[in-house]
């Protein structure tokens, strides 16, 4: 395991405090807020951490307000069911006495039933694709806060980054992800960390189609909700494809959705993002 993915892994390691209460820990760095995908895997993990059998099929997400990355994060677990096949929590993240976000949770024993998946993209293989910090080196004077910060998901861009340059682009996006190491076989954390590594990317699809990016002072953009649906038990320490795209953006909110498919062509993960995208004038 590298430094940057145990660097996440004791993030996922929650502090019970009190029965159904969680604790937290943030990373010592410099942001302005919480990462999104901090917030959602550390929710997700306080939500598993109470359910006895099945793994997470469902989470549904609400980003409320921007987190403090100066105090730690209470998570609040609300047990609402029990059933022989389902399990069903809901989580409210906590800082200054406020919801910061709040999280449904759905856990399902293995069954089997009719199987069928769109087909993965075919596409160059990982290995053939430079990793990011290979890409940025010749930036990293300019990007020395990005080279400081931990980087525990290794993330190879198929083609272009969507950073590149202003010009507006189709909004599609490929890129091959995985834990920079590996990781214990436990379900549940490799639920987690894939969580954790949907929301470093998916924004980014709804901003290709327009000539804005996260350093135009006139920008204002936040994760409003994510959604993300489990088909299969996956391994977030082997390369996953991330397949994206961006149907619609109107009202100062933008849609993105994403499919992760792993080696075999398996569709292990879909995911829905909405997001805001507001122009200041």
């Amino acid at each position: 395991m590298s430094e940057s993915l145990d660097f996440l892994v004791h993030l996922l390691d929650l502090e019970p405090i009190e029965v159904n209460i969680f604790r937290g820990t943030q990373p010592e760095e410099e942001r302005q807020r919480v990462f999104g995908g901090q917030v959602a895997a550390q929710a997700l993990m306080a939500a598993g951490r109470t359910v006895a059998h099945g793994q997470v099929h469902s989470l549904h997400a609400y980003f409320l307000r921007p987190g403090d990355p100066k105090v730690p994060i209470l998570y609040e677990v609300d047990r609402i069911r029990d059933g022989r096949s389902f399990t069903t929590r809901r989580v409210v993240a906590i800082q200054h006495g406020r919801a910061i976000f709040n999280m449904a949770a759905s856990f399902h024993d293995e069954e089997g039933g009719p199987e069928h998946q769109f087909p993965m993209p075919e596409v160059a293989p990982p290995e053939s694709v430079p990793p990011m910090a290979e890409r940025l080196a010749p930036l990293r004077d300019q990007l020395t806060d990005w080279f400081a910060r931990p980087h525990p998901i290794d993330q190879r861009y198929l083609g272009d980054l969507p950073w590149e340059s202003g010009a507006s682009k189709e909004p599609y996006q490929r890129l091959w992800i995985r834990a920079d190491g590996d990781l214990p076989d436990d379900p549940l954390l490799h639920a987690c960390v894939a969580a954790y590594a949907s929301d470093l990317s998916l924004f980014d699809t709804i901003l290709r189609a327009h000539p804005v990016r996260w350093d135009d002072p006139n920008f204002m953009g936040a994760s409003l909700d994510h959604c993300m649906w489990f088909h299969r038990t996956l391994r977030a320490d082997q390369w996953l494809l991330y397949d994206t795209d961006s149907p619609v953006a109107t009202g100062a909110r933008g849609l993105a959705r994403g499919f992760l498919y792993d080696r075999a062509g398996r569709l292990v993960v879909s995911m829905i993002q909405e997001g805001l995208v507001r122009v200041l004038r």
